[in-house]
């Protein structure tokens, strides 16, 4: 998206102007004392004026200055670098210094952006500097401030590229092209940090095709075979499609921990996004399901061209709150509502065992009729504090209060295991990988 305007504001003095100025004062100053300096003192002070005179005439005469453009994308990738450039071209006949201030939306907390440079006439300069959101919603930039300066640097004056632009703060979206083609390309575990062993087949035949080095020899067809003359040939299967994916967003109390500026909820919106996009690719039907103290939004499980952008859209008014999530609600939703058997990925958080045993009925329930795949988050603060040596008394009781709360991380992981129900504990930048690593390890393994 571009915007374009030019206005011409004040002017501002350089500091050269300031110093001149002093310079003139003082020989006036000392004039009283040596009177020989007073003529000096009262050319130095008509050339100083006519300076200042030239230098405003040079500056401002010319109403068309410069052409302002800021190239911006009109949606930015939460939680990614987005890039930002600023167009600059000089109309001016002469050498100019500048001063570039762009008023960047107030969530970045940055209030002193500035470049400096020099621009030769008919020049154009192009700046560009990235930005990192982290959190979703409408981001204002506002005016673009150009200070510019001729070579006298007596006089400044800012030309102003006023005007407000509006850019929307989605979910992660900049990552999805990488894991778009690495589906495409059945690469996907490679985004990982392990491979995904196939176990065994799928139940859909795909087609019968000629042996080649690596196939699995159990799949030969002998019938086949004997009618090629002697060609081995195999039966090809593909992965079964058209299966319910369900991802089910927490956004009770538990998801408002921060991250590295961002909310467990963000990177489980983040998460949800690839994780959607990857099922849709692998033609399975992608929903989602959002809740805390009540159900929030449902979106039910397809396939569609436009499925994308209904995830995409639901995602982006998403918002914690500070009540407790109701479990019991979920269950009752997910019962009436999602009667196929379907993966069911929770993104929520336990960090204490008390906290999953309240909630563990309603989980146990909703995995009698549907896969269900708990996704939690790992606390990497406490994790440091117990890797760091204890010094001294209060250093070693802090340390262990931290390892009793990773060792409950732990055993939440085995209770929930105990009853059937796949569990997920990850650090929260790696958890889009180890979430589409585990839904590609349940669908080789047919367990969907």
């Amino acid at each position: 998206m571009k915007f374009y305007k030019r206005y011409i504001l004040p002017l501002y003095f350089g500091r050269r102007f300031y110093w001149s100025f002093v310079a003139v004062i003082l020989l006036y100053v000392l004039s009283y004392n040596w009177p020989v300096l007073y003529p000096v003192a009262q050319v130095s002070l008509w050339f100083f004026v006519a300076m200042v005179l030239l230098d405003f005439s040079l500056v401002f005469l010319r109403k068309e200055g410069l052409n302002i453009e800021r190239i911006v994308s009109d949606r930015f990738s939460n939680g990614d670098i987005n890039k930002v450039q600023l167009s600059i071209t000089n109309l001016f006949h002469f050498r100019i210094q500048i001063k570039v201030i762009d008023e960047i939306p107030v969530q970045f907390q940055q209030r002193d952006f500035s470049v400096s440079g020099v621009l030769n006439s008919e020049e154009t300069k192009n700046i560009e500097y990235n930005l990192r959101p982290v959190e979703r919603g409408e981001y204002i930039f506002n005016d673009t401030n150009v200070f510019v300066k001729s070579p006298l640097g007596l006089v400044v004056r800012r030309i102003k590229n006023e005007g407000e632009q509006m850019v929307k703060v989605l979910p992660s979206y900049l990552p999805l092209r990488q894991f778009e083609l690495m589906a495409y390309s059945n690469n996907l575990a490679e985004a990982g940090s392990r491979k995904i062993r196939k176990l065994g087949h799928s139940l859909e035949f795909e087609q019968i095709k000629e042996y080649v080095t690596g196939d699995d020899i159990r799949s030969l067809n002998w019938k086949a075979t004997a009618r090629k003359g002697g060609q081995l040939m195999v039966n090809n299967y593909t992965d079964e499609r058209s299966q319910q994916v369900y991802c089910v967003i927490d956004k009770g109390r538990v998801m408002k921990m921060p991250f590295e500026g961002m909310t467990l909820l963000d990177y489980a919106i983040n998460a949800t996004l690839i994780l959607s996009r990857v099922a849709l690719i692998k033609q399975d039907r992608a929903g989602l399901v959002t809740f805390a103290e009540n159900i929030g939004h449902f979106l039910p499980a397809d396939r569609k061209a436009a499925q994308m952008g209904s995830i995409l859209e639901t995602l982006y008014n998403q918002q914690t709150k500070f009540l407790e999530s109701d479990f019991e609600k979920l269950y009752a939703h997910i019962r009436t509502r999602i009667s196929q058997r379907s993966l069911i990925v929770l993104f929520t958080n336990f960090e204490s065992l008390s906290g999953l045993q309240r909630q563990l009925p309603y989980i146990r329930h909703i995995a009698r009729n549907h896969l269900v795949l708990v996704v939690f988050f790992e606390n990497t603060e406490l994790r440091q504090l117990t890797d760091e040596p204890a010094e001294d008394i209060e250093t070693l009781y802090t340390k262990t209060i931290a390892e009793k709360f990773v060792y409950e991380k732990r055993l939440i992981v085995k209770e929930l295991q105990q009853h059937g129900i796949f569990t997920i504990l990850t650090a929260p930048q790696n958890l889009t990988v180890n979430t589409v690593n585990k839904y590609l390890e349940l669908k080789a393994r047919q367990a969907i």
